[in-house]
């Protein structure tokens, strides 16, 4: 990376911002997601898709780490793709409550890393609002900012409510309506004159 570069990846901080990927993102991990940064600096970023639940129910998830999850609506709850980056290991995104081992503050939210928050809520003392995935989307000093001028993605302040208020299929839709943005408007081609 140039200096120039490494300049531009300093002032550049798309934490708490969601990235949209274009149709012509050609990666499948990541065609049709939305992914919440959770940390951007100028050593690499890392994110969580919030648009991609698995088939693994968070009852099931609880049963795998011998906690048992007796509340009822959560149980069902889906457990999401988060990237393809440690995707044996749980992330939980939430609007921040209590004190767990391992979190950082992204704005309004948190992301926590520590089994404490799964105990929280296990107890039913845990955050209202949360998503759990397995793995993350991670990017080296530089890449992410390539991709952008790559035009690979969108990025748009977060809006809590598209993580916990939408249901998944809508929330790449409903993060394109924080920019103006019908979906139907994207095309996976350029254009000549």
């Amino acid at each position: 990376m140039t200096e120039d570069q490494a300049t531009h990846s300093a002032e550049l901080d798309l934490s708490n911002q969601f990235l949209i990927a274009m149709p012509t993102l050609g990666d499948s991990n990541f065609a049709g997601t939305v992914i919440y940064v959770c940390e951007h600096t100028a050593e690499g970023a890392l994110g969580l898709v919030i648009n991609r639940p698995t088939d693994l129910t968070l009852g099931s998830l609880f049963e795998r780490i011998d906690l048992s999850l007796e509340i009822a609506p959560l149980k069902e709850r889906p457990v999401f793709y988060g990237g393809p980056v440690q995707t044996d290991r749980g992330f939980v995104l939430h609007a921040p409550i209590g004190e767990y081992t391992s979190s950082i503050r992204v704005g309004e939210l948190a992301l926590t890393t520590s089994r404490d928050i799964l105990q929280a809520v296990a107890d039913g003392d845990g955050p209202e609002h949360m998503l759990i995935t397995l793995g993350y989307a991670g990017w080296g000093a530089g890449q992410l900012e390539a991709e952008l001028g790559e035009n690979a993605w969108l990025s748009v302040s977060a809006d809590p409510r598209v993580i916990f208020d939408t249901p998944p299929t809508e929330r790449y839709p409903a993060a394109l309506a924080l920019l103006g943005i019908d979906p139907i408007m994207l095309t996976d081609g350029a254009g000549h004159a």
